[in-house]
């Protein structure tokens, strides 16, 4: 599906869009749906509802979904060694929402007896969490994720990086380069700060618990 802002003007760019990083002269996402430039929306994406994925070779995209209530919890782009979870959220037109959460965040991965580093990332602030798990032979194992924020006009990014792509900078680029070709799709209606944006689940999709 192509994605069309509603008007082309440069007026409307969001003041969220840094036009210092920029791809192939144009500026770096992730987008707003409303916002995008024309060269921007012509670009075929799989239409997700609230997000929407340019084609991402060699990752295969995956829907996480609630089985008790059938609703899609988070879009995954996996590969062998490792994975790129994706959730939007409402945001206030004005503010920090990455700000807000980031502690929260951080706190209930110390809760589960995790633990946090915060440092700077390609889109400022950013997480590097390592939690013990159980792994499928029932060793106990260490997983490590990066999550990264990003606010955008009334909706919150979350990208969280998991396997090698969270742990290899030089090799995570890649996934990053996918995060910039992200449109999100805010919607018009009024949404409580903090509420994931519907996410929709297409044919092609594979579900994973």
């Amino acid at each position: 599906m192509k994605f069309r802002r509603k008007s082309a003007g440069p007026d409307n760019l969001s003041d969220d869009v840094d036009a210092s990083a920029e791809i192939g002269g144009l500026p770096a996402g992730p987008y707003d749906a409303d916002e995008m430039s024309d060269a921007v929306a012509d670009v075929e994406r799989i239409d997700l509802g609230s997000i929407a994925l340019a084609p991402f070779p060699g990752r295969e995209l995956r829907l996480q979904v609630d089985d008790a209530t059938g609703a899609v919890q988070a879009a995954l782009l996996t590969a062998e060694d490792g994975a790129l979870e994706l959730r939007a959220f409402a945001a206030p037109r004005n503010g920090d929402l990455w700000g807000d959460v980031r502690p929260q965040l951080a706190t209930d991965v110390q809760r589960r007896g995790g633990t946090v580093t915060e440092r700077e990332g390609r889109w400022g602030p950013e997480l590097v969490c390592q939690l013990g798990v159980q792994m499928p032979d029932g060793q106990a194992g260490t997983q490590i994720s990066r999550i990264i924020g990003i606010n955008g006009p009334r909706w919150l990014l979350r990208a969280t990086l998991l396997g090698r792509p969270a742990v290899d900078d030089d090799y995570a680029k890649s996934w990053e380069d996918g995060i910039t070709d992200v449109v999100v799709r805010r919607g018009a209606g009024a949404m409580p700060v903090g509420e994931a944006l519907p996410l929709t689940l297409p044919p092609e999709a594979q579900r994973v618990q």
